[in-house]
């Protein structure tokens, strides 16, 4: 398939018609601190939903209470399988590479601000990693998960970001198009998807195509339930990479936000590593994985450890090795990925359940004062994400 600018123009305009129209009416009949209240009791998929919910925010549930009905189980199954085979690295990229890649498109580093707080940005990062989690559990679109009820409240939470930027006017339309809108939807997939692809590939992770080809899968249908029109989304990897280079050429460069972004990553990833002497390995992964050039826009500091951590992948191969010749290695590792992920995540919560709330406001709770600043085009450079 062949992207243009014209073409990826042309998704700008667009947002989420079903959850833009149930949070448009939620605002106009005051109804969405009673939604916000009912859902704390909604975690799980099947559970039963509360008397007295909005009628509208019930419809909505219905709707998008089930995955996609082109979905091949299948294919999720092997990307389960790859989700079990490649815990920890998954989680290590998600970290230390997609989040980082988001900030580096401006306007997009502007708009996490808003959606993360700046008052509380651990709380969103918090967020976004249980999210993940919940995505990689066996039974995840199963009834009793907790995955399709934190979708479902992530599409909203966009939609509302979406509500408040265009309605007190924090947002350049002209310049951007809608917040949130389908061409940024696609590419937050790509991050999550094909680059994370990308650095599990810098790490030394040997990877079968049918088990990267089944991850990204699994990101379609993620994408799917989060409001992003699939019948713009690239169908394989290779158009995939396609649309990302052309998005990133289209957008990323530095920004102030981006940096800051980053700077609080860094700071909350600091805290999970025990003591302080491992601590430079943070900025020294995101510099591995996501290139000097772009760290350097993100003003990831450079370490003792930049050139030790080139060395990661020889040590991956070594664990690749024991986990191929030894069952009880593979279980091993594979049971460290696990206990490694659930120990980053109780670090980044401190032990606490994070909910998905509808923002009532930006301004009040996020401190957003201005709009989003118009960016300039800029020349590929030879280092990149």
């Amino acid at each position: 398939m062949a992207y243009t600018d014209a073409s990826l123009d042309a998704l700008r305009p667009a947002g989420d018609e079903l959850a833009d129209a149930t949070v448009a009416e939620l605002f106009a009949r005051g109804e969405v601190g009673k939604f916000n209240t009912l859902m704390r009791y909604v975690s799980t998929a099947g559970a039963p939903l509360p008397d007295g919910l909005p009628d509208v925010a019930r419809e909505y549930l219905e709707v998008t209470r089930t995955p996609p009905s082109w979905v091949d189980w299948a294919q999720m199954e092997k990307a389960r399988l790859f989700f079990i085979d490649n815990n920890v690295h998954i989680s290590t990229a998600l970290s230390f590479a997609a989040m980082p890649a988001c900030y580096l498109v401006p306007h997009v580093a502007k708009l996490l601000s808003a959606s993360h707080g700046l008052k509380y940005p651990s709380k969103r990062m918090a967020e976004t990693g249980q999210f993940t989690v919940h995505l990689m559990q066996p039974d995840a679109f199963e009834a009793g998960s907790r995955f399709i009820p934190a979708a479902q409240k992530v599409r909203l939470l966009h939609a509302a970001i979406r509500h408040h930027l265009t309605r007190e006017n924090h947002w350049d339309s002209a310049a951007h198009g809608t917040p949130i809108c389908q061409e940024d939807m696609i590419g937050g997939q790509m991050f999550f998807s094909l680059l994370v692809l990308d650095s599990l590939h810098r790490l030394g992770i040997h990877m079968s195509t049918e088990g990267a080809e089944a991850y990204y899968y699994a990101w379609r249908v993620v994408g799917a339930m989060l409001g992003v029109d699939q019948e713009a989304v690239p169908r394989t990897l290779e158009d995939a990479r396609r649309f990302l280079d052309l998005y990133m050429v289209r957008h990323m460069g530095p920004s102030e936000e981006g940096a800051q972004l980053t700077r609080q990553l860094i700071d909350l990833y600091e805290e999970v590593v025990p003591g302080t002497f491992f601590d430079p390995i943070v900025s020294a992964l995101i510099r591995h994985l996501i290139g000097d050039t772009c760290a350097d826009w993100l003003h990831v500091p450079h370490t003792s450890w930049d050139t030790a951590v080139k060395a990661v992948p020889h040590l991956l191969g070594v664990l690749e090795t024991i986990e191929d010749r030894s069952p009880l290695g593979a279980w091993a590792l594979d049971r460290l990925g696990h206990l490694t992920t659930v120990f980053e995540l109780s670090s980044l919560t401190r032990g606490r359940v994070m909910h998905y709330a509808i923002p009532e406001t930006l301004k009040k709770d996020y401190g957003i004062t201005g709009t989003v600043p118009r960016t300039r085009r800029w020349a590929p450079p030879t280092s990149t994400v």
